[in-house]
């Protein structure tokens, strides 16, 4: 088998290996070897049942959010949308890029679902920003939750400010795209101009496009509502985990403390150094909930075992569920109908192929 890998995925099989290795025989000697196995011989595992179900529900809630982007002509299935995003977040912790990775995948997954290309833009987009936001909101509400009762310590403000920043990016250009699309169709299209090779006019008609589907987004509150809620769900469920594997090494956090630690790990983890936040989100979450009143051999072991259920579980199940995939919609192109795993009655032909072979037949 292994002669069948080409070098770069040896090297990338390798790399993994070796991060599993220190995480889970390395980063536990932070709290002493003796500690370490004490904490772990006092697991309760039916928690850490319980925090591999509170990860899939997360997935689950991306899934639902990703699906609600989507017009309701050209949305997959649920578990279809399930299955692209445990790909996606597989692929995401194996090959470094952070979100565009993971919109990268989905793109091309859903795309051979039947979602046509604008569409699946905007949606992507919309998801991977939209999501920043609320987890720094989250964030922010933990920060003054806290600050009063366990002081300020710069690492907030820093976390602070690169979330004030994200916001207010993305608010300008909702505003921009809602009140003044023509301008900013007409400004992106002028500085699209000087890049060779760029149609002018191609981004423009793509700016108007986005901009179109916002204003549908932003009409529709009940839509709106779900993916604001599933966007949070996502966050708060994944971070539910963590309390409840802390809870089955017996020491329980405080809530705010952990939306603290947690939210400050994934917030630096946004910077694609490495592969899912692989060692960025340790180094930020131990001594964080150390800080806030967790045993230092707990803490380490806790965020170990978590990162085995939230880092390391879905790269096998996203690698079976990519394949899978892939198999179900071979032969078919990025935009075409994927009938046979995408039944929705009479619109399992959505896509805008899949109709203009009907009319061809028709004729």
């Amino acid at each position: 088998m292994s002669g069948r890998l080409s070098k770069p995925a040896k090297r990338i099989v390798k790399l993994l290996a070796f991060a599993l290795v220190v995480q889970v025989f390395v980063i536990p000697q932070i709290g002493g070897a003796r500690k370490a196995i004490t904490v772990l011989s006092s697991v309760n595992p039916l928690l850490l049942v319980a925090a591999v179900l509170l990860q899939s529900g997360a997935l689950l809630a991306y899934a639902r959010m990703t699906q609600q982007l989507l017009p309701a002509q050209h949305r997959p299935s649920l578990p279809i949308t399930f299955g692209t995003v445990i790909a996606s977040t597989g692929v995401s912790h194996v090959v470094p890029g952070g979100a565009a990775t993971t919109v990268a995948v989905n793109y091309r997954l859903l795309g051979r679902a039947g979602v046509p290309p604008d569409e699946l833009g905007f949606a992507l987009g919309t998801q991977a920003i939209g999501s920043a936001v609320v987890l720094n909101v989250l964030l922010w509400i933990a920060l003054i939750a806290t600050i009063p009762v366990s002081g300020f310590d710069p690492l907030y403000g820093t976390a602070a400010g690169v979330g004030a920043v994200l916001i207010a990016v993305f608010a300008a250009a909702v505003v921009s795209m809602l009140r003044g699309r023509e301008a900013l169709a007409n400004r992106v299209a002028r500085l699209a101009g000087h890049i060779p090779k760029v149609n002018p006019d191609s981004v423009r008609t793509l700016i108007l496009g986005l901009a179109d589907q916002l204003q549908l987004l932003s009409h529709d509150s009940k839509r709106l509502r779900i993916v604001i809620t599933m966007a949070a769900a996502n966050w708060l469920l994944d971070a539910a985990s963590l309390w409840v594997v802390m809870a089955a090494f017996g020491h329980p956090m405080n809530v705010v403390g952990l939306m603290v630690a947690y939210g400050l790990a994934n917030v630096m983890a946004s910077i694609p150094i490495s592969p899912g936040g692989l060692g960025v989100i340790e180094a930020v979450l131990i001594p964080t909930l150390v800080a806030f009143g967790s045993p230092r051999a707990e803490a380490a072991v806790a965020v170990v075992v978590y990162r085995l259920v939230q880092f390391w579980l879905p790269i096998p199940t996203g690698a079976i569920a990519y394949v899978a995939f892939e198999r179900a919609t071979s032969g078919t192109e990025p935009g075409g109908c994927v009938g046979e795993i995408n039944r929705h009655g009479p619109h399992s032909d959505r896509s805008s192929t899949g109709r203009r072979r009907a009319a061809r037949e028709a004729d």
